[in-house]
């Protein structure tokens, strides 16, 4: 049906709201057996980029330029590394953080869709860290049905899982929340971090800056820094996003 250049779609000075019917497909290097719908990039002013890669069965995506978190939305994959017989299998839920320069191959076992944010990795001068610790943030692999949740501000109405260690190794974060319908974030909240986010399920209304938007399952935003940001969850069933914000570096750095 024709929509007569209607969406609920926006890009404003200090966001973007992206919805399905907006999206648009690329083929990307490094991928094969499949297309990436990519969100947002330093092209839109943002220091990272964030895609949802659509893999037909078979298709492959190997190393990117930079440090890689892939989350599995849906699908069955295969994680392999280059030089290493480890395998490592995923599922929806399955998540898993690569390195700069560590080698691998995800490969689509059945039609996958998989969530990726990609971001050039600074490091932290070692004064910051243990004498015998690591400058350079380790693969890890999980799933977030595994991780404990944690009560935001002690509101059991809004969890938070983490799926990156809370080490000044990695410079940034990816988390789940989950609301209970009729949540909400307890604040507008205006920080120094920008955000990108896809939800996953439910949906609620979103402050964007001045704008309140409906959003639901399957919308994309990215908030620059200090954009005014509220959510509240409505509906009959729990909202649910992944979220990704720079963390655990100083602003001049």
């Amino acid at each position: 049906m024709h929509t007569l250049g209607h969406t609920r779609g926006s890009h404003r000075r200090d966001h973007l709201l992206l919805t399905p019917d907006t999206f648009v497909r690329t083929p990307l290097p490094g991928l094969t057996g499949g297309l990436a719908i990519v969100h947002v990039a330093p092209q839109a002013g943002a220091a990272f980029t964030q895609m949802t890669v659509e893999f037909e069965a078979d298709g492959t995506l190997t190393e990117g330029p930079t440090q890689r978190l892939l989350y599995v939305l849906e699908g069955d994959l295969r994680l392999e590394h280059t030089g290493s017989d480890d395998t490592h299998t995923l599922t929806a839920g399955s998540y898993a953080f690569l390195p700069t320069g560590h080698d691998h191959t995800l490969t689509a076992v059945t039609a996958s869709r998989v969530a990726v944010v990609e971001k050039p990795f600074l490091p932290l001068d070692p004064e910051h860290l243990a004498e015998d610790e690591d400058r350079f943030p380790e693969f890890l692999i999980g799933r977030e049905q595994d991780l404990p949740s944690t009560a935001l501000n002690g509101d059991e109405g809004l969890e938070v899982r983490a799926l990156l260690p809370a080490s000044l190794r990695f410079d940034f974060a990816c988390n789940t929340m989950t609301y209970a319908p009729g949540a909400s974030l307890p604040q507008v909240e205006v920080h120094y971090m920008e955000h990108g986010l896809l939800m996953l399920a439910g949906g609620g209304v979103y402050r964007l800056g001045e704008q309140w938007y409906p959003t639901a399952a399957g919308d994309f935003i990215w908030m620059a820094p200090f954009c005014p940001q509220w959510f509240g969850a409505l509906g009959k069933v729990p909202a649910k996003y992944l979220i990704y914000k720079d963390f655990n570096r100083h602003t001049l750095a």
